[in-house]
């Protein structure tokens, strides 16, 4: 179910500012609009919806619009025109009052901005129990509520610090802490982690996928950096000039670009950390413990041509591997279970784990990945050519060679087909 809901948003700068929607529609650019008319666009028609407990990212370069549709979620930016709905009923944030609006703000949906926004003279207890304060909860209360959004962000100990006696890092858990501070159902964060250091920011990353793991917010989070975006995005929105030009999965957009444009954006980044075993992954062949012996296991690997078969119980539950060699050696002895000769030294690996963790296991073991759901199931194998075929495209040397190849290939075939022509008789 959505927790928010976005519908034909528009936001646009200047004087009669729905002067700009007509030419939108007609086709008209955003520079054509400003030469025009002097509009500047910053929302372009934008529709998306963010599911409960899912953590959107919208991305897109400087001036792509997409801090304005954050700030259009809880009107610090008053839209133009469109319907922004939010929570189970859906109620539309454009035809509510200012108390209202004050009330969701406060109660439902908090923000957590890129320059930290700390008070100096606050100390981080303080900082962190300000809204409560304007909300007007009692002390003891709000500095309960405030110590336990303290030690949820890792800072217990330093309540009585001030901001300047504070890493940036530190500052922002402490803005973190403080938009947790009134348990909202929508957190809303600009760009939170684009002024740190980039190893704290990469902490942060880690911080914000840990706490999203315990508190299960839904999360609207703005970012320029892909890498970012992909690391915690449940699924991403790329937009351009104001327009979002594609909606996916960290996965859909990386290996589904819809565009040049979104092309331009994910051609550097390293795919085996994004592609995961549920992708690549082929059926397994299979024996059924309880019913399947060696000879079976043998007659289906030589059917197949391979050396070793999975093994799993009546429910599909995964136990092992059998190998050719071993089970020949029990039919030999007519020996009718599979039981004494199951190994349990292949690698495994979840539906979602990333190609670059399985690289180490695949090329070290004997055997393929074997890919089990949270049931312990076998859902099918990872092997070391679909592993190597990923590693590769994401070598850009791979592409201009395969690309060298291609044309190579095409050349030798025209050659051939020209000499092969039937000559005109001299």
């Amino acid at each position: 179910m959505a927790a928010i809901t976005v519908k034909n948003l528009y936001k646009i700068f200047g004087k009669n500012p729905s002067k700009a929607i007509p030419l939108l529609k007609k086709g008209k650019s955003k520079d054509n609009i400003l030469d025009e008319i002097g509009l500047t666009v910053a929302i372009d028609n934008a529709s998306f919806d963010v599911q409960q407990q899912e953590t959107f990212v919208i991305m897109g370069l400087s001036g792509s619009g997409k801090s304005t549709v954050l700030r259009c979620l809880n009107r610090l930016i008053e839209p133009t025109q469109g319907d922004v709905l939010i929570g189970e009923d859906q109620t539309n944030i454009m035809d509510i009052d200012k108390e209202k609006l004050l009330e969701l703000r406060r109660k439902h949906m908090s923000m957590v901005f890129q320059n930290f926004g700390l008070f100096p003279h606050r100390s981080v207890l303080n900082n962190v129990a300000y809204g409560l304060e304007i909300g007007g909860m009692d002390k003891d209360e709000r500095n309960e509520k405030a110590i336990e959004s303290i030690e949820m962000v890792g800072l217990k100990g330093y309540e009585h610090k001030m901001p300047n006696e504070l890493s940036g890092g530190m500052q922002q858990r402490v803005g973190l802490a403080r938009a947790l501070a009134n348990d909202p159902e929508i957190l809303l964060m600009d760009e939170a982690f684009s002024a740190l250091d980039p190893l704290i920011r990469a902490d942060m990353q880690d911080e914000l996928l840990e706490l999203q793991r315990k508190m299960s917010k839904t999360i609207v989070f703005i970012t320029h950096d892909l890498d970012e975006a992909l690391k915690i995005g449940d699924r991403i929105a790329i937009m351009k000039e104001g327009a979002i030009v594609q909606i996916g999965t960290p996965e859909q957009i990386l290996t589904e670009p819809e565009d040049d444009y979104v092309k331009s954006f994910v051609q550097n980044v390293d795919r085996t950390k994004i592609i995961t075993a549920q992708t690549i992954m082929k059926k397994a062949p299979t024996i059924n413990i309880k019913k399947d012996g060696p000879g079976v296991a043998i007659r289906k690997m030589e059917q197949k041509g391979i050396s070793s078969i999975y093994v799993t119980d009546a429910d599909r539950k995964y136990l092992g591997v059998v190998t050719i060699d071993e089970a020949a050696e029990l039919q030999k002895k007519s020996v009718k279970s599979v039981d004494d000769i199951i190994r349990d030294d292949a690698g495994t690996a979840t539906p979602d784990t990333p190609v670059k963790r399985l690289l180490s296991d695949v090329m070290t073991s004997s055997y393929p990945v074997a890919v089990l759901d949270e049931e312990n199931r076998l859902e099918g194998i990872v092997d070391r050519a679909s592993i190597i075929s990923q590693v590769n495209l994401n070598d850009p040397e791979y592409e201009a060679e395969e690309e060298g190849t291609r044309e190579e290939n095409t050349e030798e075939e025209n050659t051939k087909e020209t000499e092969s022509e039937p000559k005109e008789p001299a």
